[in-house]
């Protein structure tokens, strides 16, 4: 992490005001799961925000070398999906200390199942059009010949275009 201004978390991760890949600052931690960690940060030449996922590693080594190879093989795969229903991935790498990274469009809005938590069942068409859209994401996901293996809807993702549609 060459260029960092601040000190890594103990888990790797680089924490806010580090660079990463000399041309990301993190500017925030937006969300945590079981297998990684994801960030916002700017690039430095582009004053463009982004996301940046970054996996954390087991500590046993047969399932650390797997656990990077499947992450790297995701970005890879997702790519190469060029559909309004699909995040966009714009870079890939590794930082010093192994952790891969993947750097995604960001975007603004909330998870289907903060969603449904929050707000109960959503009216019918609104529910229909949101189960279109997964479909469509999913539909060019399996004409690449990538399936997502976990579908639910805390991994859904509304929001809004710029021209103000869901």
């Amino acid at each position: 992490m060459s260029g960092s201004t601040a000190e890594s978390r103990k888990d790797g991760v680089p924490a806010v005001g580090e660079v990463i890949a000399k041309k990301y600052r993190v500017e925030s931690v937006v969300g945590a799961g079981g297998m990684g960690v994801v960030v916002s940060a700017r690039h430095l030449q582009l004053g463009q925000v982004v996301a940046i996922k970054l996996l954390t590693l087991p500590p046993d080594e047969d399932r650390r070398d797997e656990a990077i190879a499947r992450f790297l093989n995701e970005a890879q795969a997702a790519a190469k999906l060029q559909s309004d229903h699909v995040v966009r991935i714009y870079d890939v790498g590794q930082l010093d200390n192994g952790l891969p990274f993947m750097v995604m469009e960001l975007l603004s809005g909330i998870d289907l199942g903060t969603l449904l938590d929050s707000s109960g069942a959503l009216p019918e068409a609104q529910a229909i059009d949101l189960l279109l859209q997964t479909c469509a994401g999913v539909a060019e996901a399996h004409r690449m010949g990538i399936v997502h293996r976990d579908l639910k809807p805390s991994n859904l993702f509304v929001t809004t275009r710029s021209d103000g549609l869901p």
